[in-house]
């Protein structure tokens, strides 16, 4: 056994594909590719496009970028897996993160058609869609002693500890199940959302004016 660590721009497919590359020269075939990077820019209607742009880059092209360059040979060595890392946002949307919610469900919908189009060729998909992990991402600004609205609204139903995730992924990836959810709330609020849209969007409404402190 035996790791390496590489600096990789995950919004730019040559770097993924000099990854795969320089991982399968030096380790072997990739049997699980772990895609994780993630990025909460583009907040609202007044983020400038270059956010919504380095937001679709990274949560969502990075996942096409390594299936591109992944999905043939692990056809041809007959199999292989991925684990995309999307976010209960990728389910339910995200308060006070717009390009975040929006391209986190994309994120999800390619995970959806890679497992569909190429399940019976051997490739197994698991979508991670956590919410609120203490990580720099849901860490407050400098100087701030709150987070983002963003982060207050995700955390609602606690802030998991990186430890207590990697067990969660771990088992869902043995389960082979397509969802991982961290939170089983969250599992409940997609129900509600499915059931009755249009109320699902009047709570949400009433809980981000409750988190601006208007309701």
């Amino acid at each position: 056994m035996g790791a390496t660590a590489m600096r990789c721009d995950v919004s730019d497919e040559a770097a993924i594909r000099q990854v795969i590359e320089d991982t399968e020269a030096s380790f072997g075939p990739i049997d699980l590719f772990c895609s994780n990077a993630g990025i909460g820019a583009g907040m609202d209607l007044a983020s400038p496009n270059e956010e919504w742009q380095i937001s679709w880059d990274v949560n969502v092209m990075a996942h096409v970028y390594a299936a591109r360059h992944l999905v043939p040979r692990m056809i041809e060595r007959g199999g292989g897996y991925f684990m995309n890392t999307s976010s209960a946002a990728g389910l339910l949307n995200q308060l006070g993160g717009a390009a975040y919610g929006t391209s986190k469900h994309a994120a999800v919908g390619f995970g959806e058609w890679l497992a569909m189009t190429y399940k019976h060729q051997g490739i197994g998909v698991s979508m991670l869609c956590p919410q609120a992990v203490r990580t720099a991402m849901t860490a407050p600004p400098p100087g701030a002693k709150e987070g983002t609205l963003a982060t207050s609204a995700a955390a609602a139903d606690g802030m998991m500890e990186p430890e207590e995730l990697a067990d969660i992924v771990v088992e869902g990836l043995a389960a082979e199940r397509f969802i991982i959810l961290t939170h089983p709330e969250v599992l409940e609020y997609m129900r509600r959302k499915t059931n009755d849209y249009d109320r699902w969007i009047g709570g949400m409404n009433r809980l981000y004016r409750r988190l601006l402190g208007e309701a």
